[in-house]
């Protein structure tokens, strides 16, 4: 009798390589975001798209903030249109992060999601910047407001 894992049969190596190299166009992982600054290889804007007030309770360093609903023409007026935008959000419970790389996308920018958001940078264990940084780490703490 199969598993659960392999009762199911596995896609063809096209169809998973297509799959996963698809899924790389889309996302970033904590990890890399940090090695990448760790080498000062940061060739995108990375993002915190939550609400002033937890931004500046604490966010992943080098994070600008523009809250979601602030992504707008206007706003990105002053970023090229080859920028690419890496966004987070709180972590994977919140789709804040989602709506932000929906309304990059429609405005004509690159975009990715960095995996795991706040939440992920934590589990992580690399530090967060801001204000009240100790305040940061409990995620009911304060309200993404995405």
């Amino acid at each position: 009798m199969p598993s659960l894992i392999s009762e199911i049969p596995t896609a063809s190596c096209a169809e998973a390589q297509a799959h996963f190299g698809n899924r790389l166009r889309f996302e970033t992982d904590c990890s890399d975001v940090h090695r990448s600054q760790q080498r000062g290889d940061v060739d995108y804007l990375l993002v915190d798209v939550r609400g002033p007030e937890a931004y500046a309770a604490g966010h992943v360093p080098g994070a600008i903030n523009i809250p979601t609903a602030a992504i707008t023409a206007e706003r990105l007026a002053a970023f090229s249109p080859s920028t690419l935008f890496v966004v987070y959000c709180a972590g994977p419970h919140c789709n804040g992060v989602h709506r932000a790389a929906l309304r990059l996308a429609s405005l004509g920018y690159g975009v990715k999601e960095m995996l795991g958001g706040v939440t992920g940078w934590l589990d992580e264990g690399l530090a967060l910047v801001g204000e009240n940084v100790e305040q940061a780490a409990p995620a009911s703490a304060i309200s993404c407001a995405c």
